[in-house]
């Protein structure tokens, strides 16, 4: 037992310090606290996923992979409300909560779809002995690209109208809710394949399991909320203290903390050539993203005080349109569930390029490129586009028959 709580415990150990700094109220330098309140939401990330992937022993497939992807993202929400509730009460803070989504956002599909598919090509090919060009998925994974279609398309209402009402954050909480549902009756019952510490804690015996489980999301819950604000407020700060642009360190660097526990299991499963199962995990964290996440900040919002809208400034709209993009273009290439290797190059280079065009101009000039790539491939994959609408809402046993109809045409 104790053996196998031990990458834990180091970890909440690297924790420790900034749970003593928050219940002292001691509040260091920004710089200070930007390290070890990050180190502390980056040490929680972890035995959150950890945690998250070993209660897949105890939950139905479907399920646990929607759930998985929710809970992997939990710190990167803590941080997001967060700036959005302040927002209510500081305007200021507005930028900030549009900051970490669109970062969070083009980071999971830029940098995560695209090292996956890379990864599980080379790994495939160098099992095969010949070339491996596109990372192949299977049908049931068309009822998470339909959820994730809908929602990336609903999302242009968000730079069309300049704000995120709080009317379209119910519709979207709502529509998450669906999509938990549709995953609990998915069906699946395979084996999970749990890998590093929580291969280990995934093989207690069952009531040791699940209380392990319990509690290391109390506990590692409990870190998050403490580090969550102190860290939000350290990339203000710290941002102002090293002269540089405050938007930029809040929209990467606290994605880069929250998810890369989430990266890391991503990658992890594809250099084991489970390279599906990887991508399918960072679809449903899109997902999450579209829809929970969204919907939740002008909930968050209203209740720090602001209105029924959370309005948007002219870069965050510019922001939110190229994240939105970048979305479709991931959706379009995904259409006929094959993700080619010219894609992922492509998808990782668009997204290294926004760092060398900054400014309102680089920002549109991608934008159309993102969009005009989405229509080449959305009309090259045209034949799988309304059964992938139509897949959040057919019945569990439909899809598969529809899949084999359409590579019969």
């Amino acid at each position: 037992m104790v053996r196998a709580l031990r990458p834990v415990l180091m970890l909440l150990t690297v924790a420790v310090p900034a749970v003593v700094l928050r219940l002292v109220g001691v509040h260091p330098p920004a710089l200070v606290s930007m390290l070890v309140f990050g180190l502390a939401v980056v040490a929680a990330s972890f035995v959150l996923a950890w945690a998250a992937e070993a209660a897949e022993v105890d939950i139905s497939g479907g399920l646990a992979i929607a759930l998985l992807a929710v809970i992997a993202v939990l710190p990167e929400y803590a941080v997001d409300l967060y700036f959005a509730h302040t927002a209510g009460s500081n305007p200021d803070y507005v930028q900030y909560a549009a900051a970490n989504m669109t970062g969070s956002n083009r980071l999971l599909l830029g940098l995560g779809w695209s090292s996956v598919v890379l990864i599980s090509l080379y790994v495939a090919s160098r099992r095969s002995g010949r070339t491996v060009r596109e990372l192949v998925l299977e049908s049931g994974y068309r009822r998470e690209l339909g959820f994730l279609a809908i929602a990336g398309v609903v999302a242009f209402v968000i730079p069309a109208t300049g704000q995120i009402h709080l009317i379209l954050g119910l519709l979207l909480l709502a529509f998450f809710g669906y999509y938990l549902y549709r995953a609990a009756l998915s069906g699946h019952d395979d084996e999970p394949e749990l890998i590093g510490p929580a291969a280990t804690i995934g093989g207690l015996p069952k009531l040791q399991r699940r209380i392990t489980v319990v509690g290391m999301f109390a506990v590692a819950a409990g870190v998050i909320l403490a580090a969550a604000e102190p860290f939000a407020d350290s990339l203000v700060d710290g941002g102002q203290a090293l002269g540089i642009d405050q938007f930029l360190l809040v929209q990467w660097l606290a994605p880069l903390a929250s998810e890369a526990p989430e990266f890391i299991i991503a990658l992890l499963f594809a250099w084991r050539g489970k390279g599906a199962a990887a991508l399918g995990l960072l679809i449903s964290a899109k997902v999450n993203q579209w829809t929970l996440l969204i919907g939740s900040l002008p909930i968050a919002y209203g209740l720090g005080g602001g209105p029924a809208a959370l309005q948007l400034d002219g870069r965050q709209v510019e922001e939110f349109l190229l994240t939105a993009t970048q979305t479709l273009l991931g959706i379009a290439v995904l259409l006929s569930l094959r993700f080619p290797r010219w894609a992922a190059w492509t998808l990782l280079g668009l997204f290294a390029i926004q760092f060398a065009v900054p400014g309102q101009t680089g920002r549109y000039v991608l934008c159309g490129i993102y969009f005009a790539l989405a229509v080449i491939a959305a009309v090259r994959n045209r034949k799988y586009l309304w059964i992938t609408l139509q897949a959040p809402f057919r019945k569990v046993t439909e899809p598969a028959a529809a899949e084999r109809e359409l590579v019969n045409v």
